[in-house]
């Protein structure tokens, strides 16, 4: 069987999280006076259709014991309101611009293929797949159960509900979900969406491995929006999902494709390796759409591509702090001494790495502080930010000095005990600092960049610039590119925030051996 390989984020594919609708200028006027008509029609149409449903929703399990409802219903409840809810669901779909949905291939039976994974996941809208496949049964988030008639018809689909947060709300998830798809009939068929968030459609991204943990048969899903102006995709960044709404009810009609691809049966490697399963399974569907598959994901809210249990950042915070910087004002000499200013606070010791806006603002030479304050949002949540965090992610990429000096002073700062090794738990601190972005899962790292369970700055280096995975994050994530955005002194800065004579003359690289 063929192995997974999809592409990772320090090769050129498309970036998946962003989408903005593009419309000339007939088209915004156009869609400005359909839409001031469609809009409020057609979502005063779709909202009586959806408050008709709630009540039949919570009717179909009304009445019923905890235990009956641990079943499939049966009988006249499944008959009688799954046939109405059906319909309403569709009409729902109708108003809001879908007349109809192209159905390529066949979908099989519940025998043939307990699960339907479903992509690229787009939108919200999506979810009209679930009227051609007869209302599958879903997986959702607990957060949903509490929204008016969302959570009353995920009560009527019987769904499965899990809690992302709550690690027992997963394991509970994963019984359930091996309960029913074993179950050899006896439940609906299941539709899933494994790539888990919404995206652009321009590439696949990283499957999880829910769908397939089980090992059972599963019949991929195509999903098409056929349409010259794509308004239906919302994602991480761009058209937020109003826009989106109101594009889409603004136009005459929206077209849609389901096309049913022949069932996947796996191997018995892929019955063990879940992860295997999915990324195969990943590489069918990309292959039948004509798009790449890549190892992108959102995680913690941020698009990151994962490298042997690394995350890697799509979007860098250390560029997002050197653009920040520079449209401040700072030229490379400013950022170079600021970068000075930040290594001695980091390793004085006395006042420890954590600083608030203010301080950074100070030491960043910054007069307004409402900068220092979106360069903190890049990095943490909480009101302090670790500066060694900043400092190491912004060096790494501005070429200033060195990468094995970097490192030698990233493993001086993380080595807490000064024993000249780091832990598993500072390694993944360091990682953390140099990619601008926690590392939660580097432990197959450590395991192969330490040596009989000893990592020292000797072992880190070798890693990084030998091993055949992970010397990319050395050679291609921390090696700038060369074309780039002009400063107003006359640098430049390029895509990876490295900063350039504007002649040409090489890297502005000063190196502390």
């Amino acid at each position: 069987m063929e192995k997974h390989d999809c592409h990772s984020a320090t090769q050129e594919y498309p970036h998946p999280f962003f989408h903005e609708v593009k419309m000339t200028g007939a088209q915004k006027i156009r869609g400005i006076i359909l839409g001031s008509i469609l809009f409020p029609l057609r979502l005063t149409l779709a909202s009586i259709f959806f408050l008709l449903m709630w009540p039949l929703a919570r009717l179909r399990l009304a009445g019923l014991s905890k235990e009956e409802r641990s079943v499939p219903v049966e009988g006249w409840r499944r008959w009688f309101f799954h046939s109405i809810v059906l319909y309403l669901s569709r009409a729902v779909f109708f108003t809001l611009g879908f007349p109809w949905v192209k159905v390529k291939g066949r979908r099989a039976d519940l025998k043939e293929a307990p699960v339907l994974v479903v992509a690229p996941h787009s939108t919200y809208l999506d979810m009209l797949v679930l009227c051609p496949t007869q209302l599958a049964t879903v997986v959702s988030r607990s957060e949903n159960t509490s929204l008016p008639v969302i959570g009353a018809l995920l009560e009527f689909n019987q769904s499965v509900i899990v809690s992302r947060n709550d690690p027992e709300s997963r394991k509970r998830a994963v019984t359930e979900l091996t309960e029913r798809l074993t179950s050899g009939g006896y439940w609906p068929q299941m539709l899933m969406f494994p790539e888990g968030t919404t995206t652009n459609g321009t590439a696949l991204i990283r499957f999880k491995p829910g769908a397939f943990l089980v090992g059972v048969p599963v019949q991929p899903v195509l999903l098409r929006y056929p349409n010259k102006l794509d308004t239906v995709r919302w994602t991480h960044k761009g058209t937020s999902w109003l826009e989106a709404l109101w594009h889409t009810t603004s136009q005459f009609y929206t077209n849609m494709t389901v096309e049913f691809l022949p069932v996947y049966h796996p191997s018995q490697e892929e019955k063990n390796d879940p992860n295997l399963y999915a990324g195969n399974v990943q590489k069918v569907m990309a292959k039948a759409l004509g798009i790449p598959c890549t190892d992108y994901v959102l995680e913690g809210g941020v698009p990151v591509s994962k490298l042997g249990g690394l995350s890697l950042p799509l979007e860098p915070a250390a560029r997002h702090t050197l653009s920040l910087l520079h449209k401040h004002g700072l030229g490379a000499q400013e950022v170079e001494a600021a970068l000075e200013r930040m290594i001695d606070r980091c390793q004085s010791g006395a006042q420890g790495s954590k600083v608030s806006a203010e301080e950074l603002a100070s030491i960043l030479g910054l007069s307004r502080r409402r900068t220092a304050v979106d360069i903190c949002r890049l990095y943490t949540k909480d009101k302090a930010v670790d500066l060694r965090r900043i400092y190491l992610s912004v060096s790494a990429l501005s070429g200033f000095i060195s990468f094995k000096s970097l490192l030698h002073t990233a493993f001086t700062l993380f080595d807490r005990e000064g024993r000249g090794s780091l832990s598993a738990e500072e390694l993944s601190d360091l990682m953390g600092a140099l990619l601008g972005l926690p590392q939660n899962n580097t432990a197959e790292f450590y395991t192969q960049a330490s040596n009989q369970g000893e990592l020292t700055e000797e072992h880190l280096l070798r890693a990084l610039t030998t091993h055949p995975t992970y010397q990319r994050v050395a050679n291609e994530f921390f090696q700038p590119k060369e074309e780039g955005s002009r400063l107003a002194n006359g640098k430049a800065v390029n895509n990876n925030g490295n900063m350039h004579n504007s002649n040409g003359s090489g890297h502005y690289t000063k190196k502390f051996e």
